[in-house]
């Protein structure tokens, strides 16, 4: 398929559309870009660009495989080496591979100051890695003249240094500076002023900065704003401005209204490479060196001007050169304008002793920030970087990294950068990966590129998902061929095809209470070096914080949502650890609201996704439960019948009566919930609540942000109102295990059947309507039901026996959603199910992209962010092994779409007085070491001889095992603790909580107390 031709809605991009968008997404489909350079950098590069998916890419690099390449560039085999072959040549393939949507293509000419640039014409973005200064300068020039102007970045890592550099032009618009979704912000009021004040209903906070642009609409009263646009000034969190609403013009403000932001374009000017080189924009992305940005920009020109001058790197480890980068460094800065204060020499000194090797995984931060960097530059989508960052790792440096000495391997670069000592360390590593996704990806090569595991140690690496097509643009290790193969041992052939010295074991399971005693028990977790999480949901990551907690072990935590991701290092007994701080949970909405009274469209998602779950799962589930439990399904009837109640008899004898035997029975009850779904249920509100109805205080019941309905007429013209029925009619033939065809679902068809199908008219009902906010869905429920509604739902089973007795109690088939298959028409459900609510309570319908997004909870990912996020990982896990003190640590926080790096320290962990002297953190574990005869009393001596507390309470899990005041617990002292705690065969040891007495005669909880049989 031609690239011009490239389908965006394909399950290949379903991630990453909902970061960039569709229009984005088409200008990088006709964008054409070069990279120079396949050394780790260009290649990371590289990688991310392609998975994106651009028109075409090509390569340029003069350079012949070295075996020190294979230690930061990815897709070089020994046998590359070996056969000298050229790097971009040998890469090419590995690129292509990537995406059969984007053009690779090679070019293995050197780039030098007298080359000729006219071939740079047909790209779009020009990306320059391991290019000499002058150069640069040169094609940068070439760029800026070119008409229009070619966007140009360079960018470089240089051991334990890197360095990016961007130039979009003198005028660049940015299309969409932050990514954010719009959200519609309902209004409490909006004041009739000079300047007038908008007030966020209930306090809401607008999230607005000064220059923002608002729209407004469905206002009341100050009907004037509705429809025009406002430069926002902030207030505060809750309030803004909105210029002068004091005229006539606009009216005094009622009631209702929202607002929401509007995406405006912006003009960025860049300055070209030679004027930055002197008066350098520098981001400071790590908030504990906030000197190091001119001091490393001091440190890229002088390595420029050595190698310029010398023909070379200054020598790994070597002194001399060392000293005459120092003298140079200090010679440069004199003659800048603007000066590096605080020249540290030491500094200097690292980097031209490291600057000969290249620390692979600060490659994989670069290659992901500068590939943002080129998709801004084809899209205008988000904020570029102005104009330079430049981040070190200085902390993974050893003492011993000064006795380097060349072994003529894959690892010599990185042993120039860490040591050989430090090397060792992670080559005898044990390491448990939990999850084999977009980050396991990313981080199983950076393993393989460090040498993890290369000896003595080994990988343990699990996930029980299989590859899907849409995990290819992100979780770069797998291939079409790979899809529905396990995600771990197709992850792991992969990782040992990068580096053949690596020890991977891959496992299918789920790491969860299941799998604790069997397989991932304490003694495995005490086993391992290292724990990495590389895992996409809240629940899990909180399981393996809590496991690493209990066996003390270090813990890499990371995440990736968009362009946004996150770092944690969790260290034992130096940091707090995942679940120390709360992470904010998914917003439920008030039952009442998604059930009558929506006002956003999220409400009517919520509402579409229910009642999926309810016609096409649980209704399923709970017949097929019902008649497995009752085979005698007559017999109940008659006990129906005579008044006996019986659980979910009700529901079923509901499912039995509407049990469709053709696809025209399916279309017939599609329109009949069509009717009740969007019809019925509005009439039934406006009967319940006229639109006059008023509160207790005298206010409207109608009020925002509640919306009166408006009944909707079915229209066989309407397309959504077809897509409804069309949809419904396939989903309960799939669960009714009822044939159908294309040609049952064709629309005129459709039509035909539909005008047979006779609707009821509406009757009003007393059916209470929730209005409290408070009440959840368990308590609007009624639990129990009349006599005569269970002497009803007999005579339905009944009746259903006797009409359908061959086929009435058959099972069906639940449904199991799934968003990623735009072929089963779950999506289309849902959508059509929430733009015809929305429809019918005046809300702003979404479309279908938006509206998968929500109901299917996607997490929205792209290549870039991942591969930024799993090189910080990789470069803490260095520290974490080497045992680094905690002020080296670095948590971070990213989005790319600003760009915004953050570096910090750890959170420190909380320490617990006990008592004056004696404190304890969620790391301290206490032991007691019993016998076979072991007694609840010695056992609580132990605790006052040891820690000197007495000891109030003792429970094992939810088992009170010991608490004197509860009645003959004190006859259990003289009891053994085997017959107390009743350990299985085997059982080393149990885990318990023990509460002491404190100071105030209050239960001091202590640390757990793990007794050793």
């Amino acid at each position: 398929m031609a690239t011009e031709q490239m389908d965006i809605d394909d399950s290949l991009y379903s991630r990453q559309r909902y970061v960039l968008g569709d229009s984005a997404m088409h200008r990088m489909a006709n964008s054409s870009v070069l990279v120079y350079g396949l050394g780790g950098l260009g290649v990371e590069i590289a990688k991310n660009v392609v998975l994106a998916g651009v028109k075409s890419l090509t390569v340029q690099d003069p350079k012949n495989a070295t075996m020190q390449d294979l230690g930061s560039q990815f897709f070089l085999r020994e046998s590359d080496v070996s056969a000298s072959k050229n790097r971009a040549e040998a890469s090419s393939p590995h690129l292509a591979e990537l995406n059969p949507y984007v053009s690779v293509m090679t070019m293995t000419q050197p780039l030098t100051c007298d080359s000729d640039l006219s071939y740079l014409s047909i790209y779009q973005c020009v990306i320059l890695t391991e290019c000499p200064l002058n150069v640069q300068r040169r094609v940068n020039e070439f760029c800026r003249a070119a008409s229009p102007q070619i966007k140009f970045i360079s960018t470089d890592v240089y051991g334990i240094c890197g360095s990016a550099f961007t130039d979009f032009g003198d005028k660049f618009e940015v299309v969409d500076s932050t990514g954010e979704e719009p959200k519609d912000v309902l209004i409490g009021n909006i004041t009739k002023a000079n300047p007038g004040v908008v007030t966020g209903l209930e306090q809401a906070i607008h999230g607005l900065e000064s220059g923002d642009v608002v729209a407004f609409r469905e206002v009341k009263g100050m009907t004037a704003v509705n429809g025009r646009q406002f430069e926002v000034k902030v207030i505060n969190p809750y309030t803004f401005s909105i210029g002068d609403t004091s005229s006539a013009e606009f009216g005094e403000y009622e009631s209702g209204g929202m607002f929401v932001e509007v995406k405006i374009t912006k003009e960025m000017s860049f300055e070209p490479l030679e004027k930055q080189i002197a008066a350098p924009s520098l981001l400071t992305p790590d908030l504990t060196k906030f000197d190091a940005p001119p001091l490393l920009h001091l440190g890229y020109l002088t390595l420029s001007q050595f190698i310029e001058q010398t023909g070379s790197m200054p020598k790994p480890w070597d002194n001399e050169d060392a000293l005459k980068f120092i003298a140079m460094a200090k010679s440069i800065n004199d003659s800048l304008s603007n000066k590096v204060e605080n020249v540290d020499e030491n500094m200097l000194g690292l980097i031209s002793k490291c600057a000969a090797g290249c620390l692979a995984p600060l490659c994989a931060v670069f290659g992901g920030v500068v590939a943002q960097e080129a998709l801004k530059a084809l899209t205008g989508k988000f904020t570029p970087l102005n104009q330079w960052l430049l981040l070190d790792c200085r902390e993974v440096v050893s003492s011993d990294a000064s006795q380097f000495k060349p072994c003529g391997d894959r690892y010599d670069a990185l042993r120039i950068c860490v040591g050989n000592a430090f090397y060792q360390v992670l080559a005898n590593a044990k390491l448990f990966m939990v999850g084999c996704g977009a980050i396991g990806c990313e981080m199983l090569k950076n393993y393989a590129l460090l040498g993890i595991s290369s000896e003595n140690g080994k990988i343990t690496i699990t996930d029980n998902d299989l590859i899907e097509k849409s995990n290819l643009n992100r979780q770069f290790l797998f291939r079409p061929r790979h899809i529905q193969k396990p995600k771990s041992t197709t992850a792991a052939q992969a990782t040992v095809e990068m580096n053949k010295d690596m020890k991977i074991e891959a496992h299918q399971h789920k790491v969860c209470p299941q799998t604790e005693e069997t397989v991932y028990n304490d003694a495995f977790f005490e086993n391992q070096s290292i724990i990495v999480n590389a895992l996409d949901n809240v629940e899990a990551r909180r399981y393996m914080d809590n496991r690493c907690v209990a066996n003390q072990r270090a813990l890499m935590e990371s995440g990736t949502m968009g362009t946004k991701g996150h770092v944690q290092v969790i260290v034992p007994h130096l940091t707090e650890s995942y679940t120390s701080q709360q992470d904010p949970t998914d917003g439920d909405f008030p039952y009442c609201t998604v059930k009558s009274f929506p006002a956003q469209l999220e409400h009517c998602i919520q509402w579409a996704r229910d009642k999926f779950e309810e016609c096409f799962v649980q209704n399923a589930q709970l017949f097929n439960k019902f008649v497995e439990v009752h085979p005698d399904i007559e017999n109940i009837a008659q006990q129906l019948v005579s008044g006996n109640s019986i659980d979910g008899a009700v529901k079923v004898s509901k499912f039995l009566a509407q049990r469709p035997t053709s696809f025209a029975d399916c279309v017939c009850q599609a329109r009949l919930r069509f009717e009740k779904y969007f019809n019925h249920k509005a009439k039934q509100l406006l009967h319940s609540f006229p639109l006059d109805t008023k509160l207790e205080d005298g206010a409207l019941f109608w009020a925002s942000p509640k919306r009166p309905p408006t009944p909707i007429e079915f229209d066989s013209q309407e397309d959504m109102h077809m897509l409804f029925v069309i949809t419904t009619a396939r989903l309960l033939a799939d669960v009714y295990k009822i044939q159908w065809t294309e040609q049952d679902t064709d629309r005129l068809h459709v039509e035909s059947l539909l005008s047979e199908v006779k609707v009821p008219e509406f009757r009003p009902s007393n059916k209470r309507i929730v209005t409290d906010e408070t009440v959840n869905k368990e308590d609007a429920t009624p639990q129990e039901m009349s006599g005569d509604v269970i002497v009803l739902s007999g005579q339905r089973i009944l009746q259903a026996c006797q009409s359908n007795k061959n086929t009435a109690i058959h099972p069906v088939s639940p449904l199991d959603f799934e968003k990623d298959d735009d072929s089963n028409g779950h999506i289309d459900f849902i959508s059509a199910t929430a733009n015809l609510r929305a429809q019918m309570y005046s809300i702003e319908c979404g479309d279908r992209l938006k509206i998968k997004k929500i109901a299917g909870r996607i997490v929205p990912a792209i290549a870039t962010t991942t591969a930024a996020v799993s090189g910080l990982v990789a470069i803490e896990l260095i520290k974490v092994l080497a045992k680094a003190p905690m002020e080296q640590y670095k948590n971070c926080f990213l989005n790319l779409a600003l760009p915004l790096i953050l570096l910090s320290e750890p959170g420190p962990v909380q320490r617990n007085v006990l008592r004056e002297g004696l404190s304890v953190t969620m790391w301290d574990k206490w032991e007691v070491r019993g016998s076979k005869d072991f007694t609840l009393q010695q056992f609580l001596d132990s605790l006052k001889q040891q820690f000197g507390f007495e000891a109030t309470s003792a429970c094992q899990g939810v088992k009170i095992v010991y608490m004197p005041f509860m009645p003959g617990h004190s006859k259990r002292l003289p009891m053994p603790m085997t017959k107390l705690l009743k350990p299985v065969a085997g059982q080393q040891y149990v885990d318990l909580v023990v509460s002491f007495e404190g100071d105030n005669d209050e239960d001091v909880p202590g640390p757990p107390v793990r007794y050793y049989f």
